[in-house]
């Protein structure tokens, strides 16, 4: 995909994103990927795909996979948040693409916890397009407990 120009201060601004990735938004019924700066075609698969109930000893495993699935069987399930997490502090280097049923809102806590990408259906994609998703790309910079401290 083709990126539009950076503004003067060569820094993407939102709109010049949100730009970017309508390229992407499915028409069909093709999953998408959701990074920081939109959506993308969904590209490579990974080498393993770790059910939420996963038996988190069992991690260990696979920290030579150049790709693991971390599934989400529902939105209200957070044990996938749990295992990327424990793949992370373990000193898994590879890319995390969580898969199934995550929405815009939880994007943030997904990159979070070292979640890259997140796989969503295109139906998904068409009711929460990539500018749903870029409002939560600013996970770096939101910080609760500063907040609470001022």
């Amino acid at each position: 995909m083709e990126r539009p120009a950076a503004s003067k201060d060569n820094e993407m601004t939102t709109a010049d994103l949100t730009q970017a990735s309508t390229s992407a938004v499915p028409q069909a019924d093709a999953p998408v990927l959701v990074r920081d700066d939109g959506f993308h075609p969904l590209e490579g698969q990974p080498d393993v795909s770790l059910p939420s109930d996963t038996d988190p000893d069992t991690l260990a495993d696979h920290l030579n996979a150049a790709m693991i699935a971390v599934e989400f069987p529902a939105m209200t399930d957070g044990r996938g948040f749990t295992l990327a997490r424990l793949l992370r502090e373990l000193g898994y280097k590879g890319r995390i693409r969580a898969t199934g049923s995550l929405i815009a809102d939880q994007y943030a806590m997904a990159r979070r916890v070292g979640i890259d990408e997140v796989q969503i259906p295109a139906a998904l994609a068409r009711r929460q397009p990539a500018d749903q998703w870029l409002a939560r790309a600013d996970w770096r910079e939101w910080d609760h407990r500063s907040r609470l401290a001022g």
